[in-house]
């Protein structure tokens, strides 16, 4: 005779993983996404002022920031060899493509989502019959760094009109495409970050390193950098390859490091490539997530 049935033992959260994972696929469900971003997007304009502080002050940020840079380069005219109007284009280039990812993307910020996952709202998410990674990227919307954007853009065209780049319809056509690798390369740090959390929420710092470290890096030419540094964000981060190389094609500028010809090239395929990775990254630990319980 057959004993009595017993229910099988998972661990929190395991069943609840496995059964929501048909919508835990990396994609975005644009529909699902625009109705979600609209609700985001009027919560905050509840409080207009509010809302109206903090696009000022984010802006006077970058501000200050770049102002200071400008001081300093004057000083000692340049740096590494590069003019003030040259090291504008890779200051204003990363900062655009960094703020840009930070406004849509701050759903996946590694602080607030380390937040979620560990107050037992990101089971919340789990158990909506809506895709897992729309709900994640609309749940914040960080719309005051806009003008951090703009000021990006900006500077990146005071240093064009300063360093008198030489446009051919190759280098006008590459430029977006530089922009968008460098999106998808933070982007992919911040899903990095986020799957960690899944684990710990004690390396969210050393993940700090790469993304605002890593934009903080490219603000500057490379080869001013000790070869330890430069060998970590050559090989193991590839950053080199996001900023410093577009800016040598974009300004006529030969390689003094003496990497292949195609590196300059190489910005949309190595952000891509870190996305791709991030997305896979995140997939298998959605897969071996555990719930907190709480």
């Amino acid at each position: 005779m057959s004993g009595p049935m017993v229910e099988p033992q998972t661990r929190p959260g395991e069943g609840m993983a496995d059964a929501a994972f048909a919508s835990m696929e990396p994609r975005v469900e644009f529909g699902l996404y625009r109705r979600l971003l609209g609700a985001t997007l009027r919560s905050m304009m509840q409080y207009r002022v509010s809302f109206a502080m903090q696009l000022v002050s984010a802006s006077l940020i970058t501000f200050v920031e770049f102002a200071a840079l400008v001081l300093v380069l004057q000083r000692f005219d340049g740096v590494g060899g590069w003019s003030i109007g040259e090291v504008a284009i890779l200051y204003g280039l990363v900062a655009a493509s960094f703020k840009l990812v930070e406004t849509v993307a701050s759903g996946f910020d590694p602080h607030d989502f380390g937040d979620n996952v560990r107050l037992g709202r990101f089971d919340q998410v789990l158990l909506r019959p809506a895709g897992l990674f729309t709900q994640v990227l609309a749940s914040k919307f960080d719309l005051h760094r806009i003008g951090q954007v703009a000021e990006g853009l900006a500077i990146l065209a005071i240093g064009m009109a300063l360093s008198g780049v030489d446009w051919t319809p190759a280098k006008l056509a590459y430029l977006p495409v530089v922009f968008i690798g460098q999106m998808a390369f933070f982007f992919g740090l911040y899903l990095i970050g986020s799957t960690v959390t899944f684990w710990t929420v004690d390396a969210i710092e050393a993940m700090n390193m790469l993304t605002y470290g890593g934009q903080e890096m490219m603000s500057y030419p490379m080869h001013i950098y000790q070869p330890w540094l430069r060998r970590t964000f050559t090989y193991i981060v590839p950053a080199i390859f996001l900023n410093y190389y577009p800016a040598l094609y974009l300004l006529d500028r030969t390689d003094p490091l003496g990497m292949p010809v195609w590196s300059p090239f190489a910005a949309p395929v190595v952000g891509l490539a870190v996305l791709a990775l991030a997305m896979r990254f995140w997939r298998f630990g959605l897969r071996h997530y555990q719930s907190t319980g709480s």
